[in-house]
C-alpha cells in the first residue's frame, strides 16, 4: 500500500455552506449543524521546520463525543494537546490560525493559560495521578484556587468521584495514596480529577491504551454516561472503540482533516475512499 493518498473528494458534492464555515466534501452536513464548543479554523503547526498540521477547519459539537482516527504520526495528539495549550511545553513550536472555546480565542496574547487548562480537562494516555492521597488528587485544582473550607472540599471529591464512577470502591480509603489503585482505577480517578475542576470541555488522550480489556469496558462505560454533560474529544487508535462510544468522527492523515461527520456515516458509508480504506483496515 503506498504511504501517500491521493484524496479524491467527488463522490458526494455538498451545497454552499455559510460564511466563514468550512466548505469542502469532506465535512458532513450533520457536523455543521451541531452548536460547537470550540471552533478551529485555518489552524497549522510546526515542530521547528517540521510541519504537524495543515489548515485544520472543523467544530467540535457541544455536548457530544467526537473521535479523532487516523494511523500514529497523523496529527491527533497535537491537534488534541493544541486545545489546552500543552505543546507551548515543546521547544520550536509554532502556530498559525485560530481556536475558540465558546468563543474565547484559545490563542490570544491575554489568555491566562492555567486558567485555560482548568477549562479543558485533559486525561493521558498513561494514568498519572499525583503522589498524595485519592482525596487530594480529586481537590488539587481547588486547593490550588485557595479552597481550604473542608465541607465543600469533601463534597467536591464524593461528586467528582460519583462521576467516574469510582465513589463505592474508595469511599472508605481516601486518605490512602492514589498509587495504591489500579490501574483502571487510576484512570478513573485521573478523569475524577479532570471533572473536578468542572471543565468545558474533557479531552481524552488515547485513554484506554494501557488498560486491560475489564479496564477498559469500564472506561468505555464511564465515557458514555459523561457524554452529554461534557464535550469531549477523544483520540483513538482503536476502530471498535470510536465506533462504540463517539458520536462524530474525523479521520486524520499526514496532518490533515481528510473527513468529518456522525460516526456511523464514517464507518458505514464514508464519503471518501481514503476514509473507507482506513476504517476497513486496507491501510494504517
Amino acid at each position: 500500500m503506498a504511504s501517500v493518498l491521493t484524496l479524491s473528494r467527488v463522490q458526494h458534492p455538498i451545497k454552499e455552506r455559510p460564511q466563514g464555515r468550512p466548505a469542502w466534501d469532506g465535512i458532513h452536513e450533520t457536523v455543521l449543524a451541531q452548536p460547537p464548543v470550540v471552533e478551529i479554523r485555518d489552524f497549522r503547526l510546526w515542530y521547528g521546520r517540521k510541519q504537524a498540521l495543515f489548515d485544520v477547519s472543523m467544530n467540535i459539537p457541544r455536548g457530544k463525543l467526537t473521535a479523532l482516527i487516523g494511523p500514529s504520526g497523523c496529527g491527533k495528539s497535537t491537534l488534541l494537546r493544541s486545545l489546552n495549550r500543552l505543546n507551548d511545553l515543546v521547544d520550536g513550536v509554532r502556530i498559525e490560525g485560530e481556536m475558540r472555546l465558546n468563543g474565547d480565542s484559545i490563542y490570544g496574547r491575554s489568555v491566562d493559560v492555567i486558567d485555560l487548562r482548568r477549562r479543558v480537562g485533559m486525561v493521558f494516555q498513561k494514568p498519572n495521578p499525583f503522589p498524595m492521597s485519592i482525596f487530594e488528587n480529586v481537590v488539587y485544582a481547588h486547593r490550588i484556587d485557595g479552597q481550604r473550607d473542608h465541607r465543600v472540599l469533601e463534597e467536591v471529591c464524593e461528586r467528582s468521584l460519583r462521576g467516574a464512577g469510582l465513589w463505592d470502591e474508595v469511599k472508605d480509603r481516601l486518605r490512602e495514596s492514589a498509587l495504591q489503585l489500579s490501574g483502571g482505577q487510576q484512570q478513573r480517578l485521573c478523569i475524577a480529577r479532570a471533572i473536578a475542576a468542572e471543565p468545558e470541555m474533557l479531552l481524552l488522550d488515547e485513554p484506554c491504551s494501557a488498560l486491560d480489556p475489564i479496564a477498559t469496558g469500564r472506561i468505555e462505560d464511564l465515557i458514555a454516561e459523561l457524554k452529554g454533560d461534557y464535550s469531549i474529544l477523544i483520540v483513538t487508535h482503536n476502530m471498535q472503540q470510536a465506533s462504540r462510544t463517539s458520536d462524530f468522527t474525523a479521520f486524520l492523515y499526514l496532518g490533515k482533516l481528510i473527513e468529518y461527520g456522525p460516526t456511523e456515516e464514517i464507518f458505514q458509508n464514508p464519503r471518501l475512499r481514503e476514509t473507507e480504506d482506513y476504517v476497513t483496515g486496507r491501510f494504517g
